[in-house]
């Protein structure tokens, strides 16, 4: 049995610390886990993939308010949702939740994602360089949203703000940030307050926020907050991950124009190029368990109340399971776990891959091809990151939008 103290060391608590650094591949190489100030980092593919189903560990991140030391609304806000439940409690909210983003409900909006995206896009390609994110994947990740919600696309800007601020608290630094989540949270509470009175009333019947009104009707050993913490996760989750995986997108495919190349002539790839996008580069870098009990794993004593951060860029990247670890859209991978895993897999992720498709389908079609006119600045690349500024220069395609 390896002792932790004979463990590699991973700093997770620094600002300057990246799960794609080169201490993450040696330790990675010198053993399955490493310590951390907020407990063992499981690096493998392997390990990852068991931890995230063993039933000895509950969802973990329940507690990063009480670690990192926020409090407020947004902490208790956290406390309560989805997210840091377990047990009949958790199976429950899930099992409302999920028939409310049916894949037929998911799917039909399609059509309404393409335009936003088709009409974004095109302000792209002019004679001098775009802010990427503030001019096509933040306004997009919100109008998308917008819809979802029941709202009109132009009022995406009422949420979107908001959604990227408590992406703020999944960083390493977020207790600098705490008045601004708190208000932020505060925000989308009464906005969710306001779209399901609506849905009562009977103005809204056809959006995610009606049909989960609907869901929750006569379940009255679930309070009314539960239903308001389930609109206001749904909205953090939808905005955060498109937001920030598009500015991903675009910065790994300036790095690697042959496989945009590829993409623009075979858009069926991009269903793939996005699971590629994901695995390379993951807005969610690591998922957190916690052992509810003692037990050993694969030579490691893992203590009851143990935190377990499961690097799920690391896993990605491990040459155990990914033979070439560059960025190719038509490489066949083993599944990467940046939407999760077992039973806190992400309940959005099919609106995430349906909406960023219709991104990815305006922006190939549109832009034969672009640079980065600027160094980007990102966040922390560890916990939630996200690129903070992403200056593009971009050339227009052919009229089809297809390189010949």
């Amino acid at each position: 049995m390896t002792k932790a103290a004979n463990l590699p060391f991973l700093d997770l608590a620094s600002t300057a610390f990246s799960t794609r650094g080169p201490e993450v591949v040696a330790a990675r190489d010198a053993h399955w886990c490493a310590r951390t100030p907020f407990g063992l980092a499981v690096l493998r593919h392997r390990e990852v993939g068991q931890l995230l189903r063993d039933r000895r560990l509950r969802q973990g991140s329940y507690a990063w308010p009480e670690k990192t030391g926020l409090q407020g609304s947004f902490a208790e806000f956290w406390k309560r949702s989805v997210i840091s439940q377990e047990g009949e409690t958790h199976r429950q909210l899930r099992a409302l939740a999920l028939p409310a983003l049916a894949p037929e409900f998911v799917t039909a909006l399609t059509p309404r994602f393409d335009e936003i995206a088709e009409d974004l896009a095109s302000g792209l390609c002019n004679a001098t360089p775009v802010e990427f994110m503030e001019q096509f994947s933040i306004p997009f990740a919100g109008q998308a949203i917008a819809i979802l919600l029941g709202m009109a696309p132009g009022e995406w800007r009422e949420i979107s703000h908001d959604a990227s601020d408590l992406g703020l608290a999944m960083g390493v630094d977020c207790k600098r940030h705490e008045d601004r989540l708190n208000a932020a949270c505060d925000r989308l509470m009464a906005l969710a307050d306001r779209l399901i009175a609506k849905a009562r009333k009977g103005v809204d019947q056809d959006s995610f926020i009606a049909r989960l009104v609907r869901q929750f009707e006569g379940m009255g050993d679930l309070s009314e907050q539960a239903l308001r913490d389930m609109v206001v996760i749904s909205i953090f989750g939808g905005v955060d991950t498109t937001r920030s995986q598009l500015g991903f997108a675009m910065v790994l495919f300036a790095e690697h124009q042959d496989q945009w190349r590829l993409m623009r002539r075979d858009p069926g790839l991009i269903p793939i190029a996005l699971e590629e996008v994901i695995r390379a580069w993951p807005t969610t870098t690591w998922s957190t368990r916690e052992a509810t009990c003692d037990f050993e794993f694969n030579g490691q004593r893992i203590p009851a109340g143990e935190t377990l951060h499961l690097l799920v860029h690391a896993s990605a990247r491990d040459p155990a399971v990914t033979g070439q670890p560059g960025f190719d859209i038509t490489a066949k991978r083993h599944i990467h776990f940046g939407f999760g895993g077992g039973a806190h897999t992400c309940l959005g992720q099919l609106v995430a891959r349906t909406d960023m498709a219709a991104a990815m389908r305006a922006l190939s079609r549109q832009i034969e091809s672009f640079e980065i006119a600027e160094p980007p600045v990102f966040l922390p690349d560890s916990g939630n990151t996200s690129p903070v500024s992403l200056m593009l220069r971009c050339h227009p395609g052919d009229p089809e939008g297809r390189a010949s």
